[in-house]
């Protein structure tokens, strides 16, 4: 078995640049990576009104997509940012039923259900969002260096530039080179088996189930992934089983490989006709022990690594970049309270390590790599009937989609059920939630008028709206959660999440 992200070495954080080093160009926040974290979070950094350079050290992007679904919670925050309706306008994105460990859950509906959007389509969306808006992906740059000091980093890079930055955000990927070079702990459980994930034309799969099992462990899970330039249906394919587990992650897949998959698993029932790219997965699970390393922040998959299951592993990295965009913003422009940044690992880490915990139930129960093993057949067994009971499909639901995520916050309010909860999409009038949040400010629902005078002193970074609307009070971070609710503690919550007043 190849390593896995967590074998890499770390040979320190003071890394050699080149020599002569030349004069660093300045810029408030540099992204490493051009995935859908990084992407997302140079969006968020522009929306703050901060400069920010995104670097990728790929010549091109890449036309293969590691990840294939959003969930509710994400398409929200597309929403909020007014980015949705022109991404699901780039073509067809179907919706798709929910599961847990490939036990079908008819999910709680949701105004925005799960959505195929391949990743090379969100990446090619924001890459062309950016680009309109005057930031252009810098490729060929791979980082080499990193240092930092009390006012900022420097960061070199192979083609001899350098930069000198604020902050900077390391987005590169399960290989992370900035986590390296760091030295960063990235704790977790190897790899120990492999599965082939692949994106198909098929014949015959509107017929078989969306996760299928033969008698002796070979399994098959098929996912919509939208239409082709000649529309026709694609589909991601995961393949697994034994025989399977026991490859290395480098041995190459072919459409041999693909055909014996497919056979195994469903007979003639399903032919391969076309395969557009495979690559074969590890269940490595690992998570930084630290998402903050002084001006450095890791984030999605930088900071965890897991088996794709449920559609959970390029959703949990967009929100740690709408939840870190705010916080760069407000420490850029001077207004962020003490301990701001900090936030952000004491609300991210906990909801990775959430979602690694999930991962890892479905893995067993899915028995990944076909044992057979009548312990989890039977475990597997009783949940298939524990999931048809409504609490246990509205707790997982919750938990894939990240509706159910609650971050931890102090008790300004007289711990409103609200606070810490992504913000409800309420009807004002006029607008709705969703709509106030698109300038990336915070937001003061104020129905009846008895708070704008109290937050007048911080109009330069939230506004208030709602005014006759059916609603309670409540506040709401740029990232669209509820920080405040109810009646008393308002000026507190002010400050504490928005900073001293004017």
């Amino acid at each position: 078995m190849d390593a896995d992200p967590g074998t890499h070495p770390h040979p320190g954080t003071n890394i050699p640049a080149h020599s002569p080093t030349p004069t660093p160009t300045p810029t408030d926040v540099l992204v490493v990576g051009a995935g859908p974290t990084g992407l997302a979070l140079a969006n968020e950094l522009l929306t703050a009104g901060v400069s920010a350079v995104l670097v990728d050290r790929l010549p091109r992007r890449s036309d293969l997509s590691k990840a294939g679904g959003v969930q509710p919670r994400t398409l929200e925050a597309f929403d909020q940012r007014g980015l949705l309706e022109p991404l699901l306008a780039t073509g067809d994105h179907p919706t798709a039923s929910g599961h847990f460990a490939g036990i079908p859950l008819p999910f709680a509906a949701h105004r925005l259900p799960w959505r195929s959007v391949p990743q090379v389509v969100i990446e090619g969306f924001f890459e062309r969002h950016l680009a309109a808006r005057g930031l252009h992906v810098r490729r060929a740059h791979e980082l080499t260096g990193l240092t930092q000091d009390e006012s900022g980093v420097t960061a070199a890079f192979a083609n001899g530039a350098a930069l000198r930055c604020r902050y900077l955000v390391a987005a590169d990927g399960a290989h992370s080179t900035v986590r390296s070079l760091l030295g960063a702990a990235f704790p977790g459980e190897p790899g120990t088996s492999t599965t082939t994930a692949a994106d198909v034309r098929l014949d015959g799969a509107d017929a078989v189930a969306s996760h299928t099992w033969n008698e002796d462990g070979h399994f098959a899970a098929l996912f919509p992934l939208g239409t082709d330039d000649r529309g026709r249906p694609m589909r991601r394919l995961v393949l697994g089983g034994p025989g399977q587990s026991s490859l290395p992650r480098d041995t190459p897949v072919t459409e041999d490989d693909v055909r014996r998959g497919l056979s195994t698993v469903f007979g003639a029932r399903v032919r391969l006709l076309e395969l557009r790219y495979a690559r074969r997965i590890t269940n490595a699970s690992r998570q930084a022990e630290r998402y903050r390393h002084g001006r450095v922040f890791l984030a999605g998959d930088a900071a965890h690594v897991h088996l794709p299951l449920g559609a959970q592993g390029m959703n949990t990295g967009l929100q740690d970049a709408y939840n870190l965009g705010w916080k760069l913003g407000a420490a850029v422009h001077g207004w962020a309270p003490e301990g701001l940044l900090d936030t952000y690992h004491a609300e991210r880490h906990p909801a990775g390590a959430a979602v690694l915990r999930n991962v890892r139930a479905q893995s067993l129960l899915m028995d990944w790599a076909g044992t057979r093993d009548p312990g989890v057949l039977a475990a597997r067994e009783i949940f298939t009937e524990l999931a048809q009971l409504p609490d246990v499909q509205r707790h997982l639901g919750g938990l894939m989609s990240g509706m159910a995520l609650r971050y931890p916050m102090p008790d300004l309010d007289g711990g409103h059920p609200l606070t810490g909860r992504p913000v409800p999409d309420l009807d004002l009038g006029t607008t709705r939630t969703h709509e106030l949040l698109r300038s990336g400010r915070g937001v003061l629902l104020d129905p009846d008028d008895a708070f704008a005078k109290a937050a007048e002193p911080w109009s330069d970074r939230v506004d208030v709206a709602g005014r006759g609307a059916a609603t309670e009070p409540m506040l709401i971070r740029p990232d669209g959660y509820v920080c405040w609710a109810g009646t008393v503690g308002l000026e507190a919550a002010l400050g504490h999440w928005f900073g001293d007043p004017r």
